[in-house]
């Protein structure tokens, strides 16, 4: 019988669900208790996915290995998983921004996982290596990505325009850090909590957006 692959809150939520206004989020406990015992993060997305699907039926259905995601004014975007061979993918409903008309995607590469923005308003889908937290104006993301291997160990911003989200800002702390979630103090500052190596008590720093040691990545057209 094939081994079991246990579901690591950590790695998939950030060590908790961000609290960003969605429509209709999931407790961290809640994805824990449905992602107990799954065979693989694509499972896991599935399980969430029908889970979100009961309270958003008109927002996106699934048929098989395709998500049909409905746009906004009009329109519609299919996500179809590839599940054989070597370049397996598979896409899930994980949340819904009603306030920013916008769709979070939970995507899983094998045991890679990131995450996607698809606009309900021009149908562009913008993927993120960790959990995205829209800030209170709505005009951009944070995401914290940070693990012990394949992360960027970095904190960016990422603008959010109707053309588009572009990564604008990065920053990486000074020493390593573990734990490591980051939410909006208000629409300027973040609020990162993080666990410095060698220490068990966690921290919390706020970081401006306008502090001067943000890396400013030039936005691409």
């Amino acid at each position: 019988m094939r081994a079991r692959w246990r579901y690591n809150a950590a790695a998939v939520l950030l060590a908790g669900a961000a609290m960003h206004a969605p429509a209709a989020p999931l407790t961290p406990e809640r994805v824990m208790a449905l992602c107990a015992e799954v065979e693989s993060p694509g499972h896991c997305g599935r399980k969430i996915e029908a889970e979100q699907l009961k309270s958003l039926p008109s927002l996106a259905v699934r048929d098989g290995d395709t998500l049909k995601v409905s746009l906004f004014p009009s329109g519609s975007k299919e996500l179809v998983d590839a599940i054989a061979g070597a370049n397996a993918r598979s896409y899930a409903l994980w949340d819904y921004w009603s306030n920013a008309n916008a769709v979070v995607l939970f995507i899983a590469d094998g045991e890679r996982l990131s995450y996607g923005v698809l606009q309900r308003a021009n149908g562009q889908l913008t993927t993120v290596p960790a959990e995205p937290v829209l800030s209170p104006d709505r005009q951009n993301l944070a995401v914290a990505d940070f693990c012990t291997a394949g992360c960027t160990n970095q904190i960016t911003v990422w603008r959010v325009a109707r053309d588009g989200i572009r990564k604008v800002a990065a920053w990486s702390p000074p020493v390593t850090w573990s734990d490591v979630t980051v939410n909006w103090k208000d629409a300027e500052t973040l609020a990162v909590q993080y666990t410095p190596t060698g220490e068990v008590t966690g921290r919390t720093v706020n970081r401006a957006l306008n502090a001067p040691d943000w890396q400013r990545v030039e936005a691409r057209r």
